[in-house]
């Protein structure tokens, strides 16, 4: 009887164990918690604790109740003036209806699917209506603000409310932004030869105005040495005149000894001269002598 009732309780135990691990679970703070039962809904628990469930007959599905969100790949998109980009945006959301989501998408890795076709859609859709331009100014929250309520009340109906979508970037595809690239070159290149030439023409003044003054400053220095030069040959010629009418005798002597001074120097050149001409008349008076 004793080893009967020995095994019976070890099996109550062992029953225990594997009902009680399978009846409690825990809901963390940062989740949501559906129970099923052959796939129908008994309960929600959206508060977290410890909580219990029919073992082997009740299932539970968690969900994430915190702000999740889905980086999409880039997207090519036409504006409103038919200009292309490729765009890269991202999607911030919360599972808002468990239940809702549940019958409608399944799984979390779901609704990533689901949302990969209804943000480029509705982006498609406000972009095709809007041009580059607006885009890239500060328009861009309006057009953004647009796409997000697509976006939201598109996924509403899924369990999810879609609290932001946001573009991360925006390009132009590879080949308009080689083409514009080379456009800006060439648009640089044209800027750069037009700095080019006007410099050359302002150079080009500036040197015409300094040669021009250089040749009015050495005509003036000319024409003023000159004046100066014909002042002091005037004044000498008078002083010369005045000395020749006070003494011509002497003055005549002075002159010719100036000329064989520069006559008969060593460095001059050779003259053949008669004794007896007038240029040697000094050396046969008494007073040359």
């Amino acid at each position: 009887m004793n080893q009967k009732l020995v095994i019976g309780g070890g099996i109550a135990l062992l029953m225990l164990l594997l009902i009680i691990p399978n009846a409690l679970f825990t809901v963390d703070e940062r989740q949501k918690a559906l129970i099923l039962q052959f796939g129908e809904l008994q309960h929600v628990y959206d508060k977290p604790g410890l909580k219990v469930k029919i073992p082997f007959i009740q299932e539970v599905i968690f969900y994430d109740r915190r702000l999740l969100g889905y980086n999409l790949p880039p997207i090519e998109v036409t504006a409103g003036d038919q200009k292309r980009m490729v765009v890269d945006l991202y999607v911030r959301y919360v599972i808002s209806d468990p239940l809702l989501f549940y019958k409608t998408i399944g799984m979390e890795e779901g609704a990533l699917n689901r949302l990969s076709s209804i943000v480029p859609g509705s982006m498609r859709r406000v972009i095709g209506r809007t041009p580059l331009s607006t885009l890239l100014s500060r328009e861009r929250g309006s057009v953004m603000d647009q796409i997000h309520k697509e976006v939201r009340k598109a996924a509403l109906p899924l369990g999810m409310d879609v609290k932001d979508v946001r573009i991360v970037r925006a390009d132009l595809p590879q080949e308009n932004g080689e083409a514009i690239f080379q456009r800006m070159v060439a648009e640089r290149n044209r800027k750069a030869k037009l700095f080019r030439a006007e410099g050359e023409k302002k150079a080009q003044e500036i040197r015409s105005t300094a040669d021009r003054q250089r040749t009015e400053i050495i005509a003036n220095a000319q024409k003023k040495s000159e004046i100066l030069r014909g002042q002091g040959d005037a004044l000498a010629i008078k002083n010369y005149a005045e000395a020749y009418q006070q003494d011509p005798k002497f003055f005549e002597f002075y002159r010719s000894m100036q000329a064989y001074l520069d006559a008969l120097s060593p460095d001059s050149t050779t003259y053949i001269l008669s004794p007896e001409s007038d240029f040697f008349k000094y050396f046969e008076t008494p007073q040359g002598k």
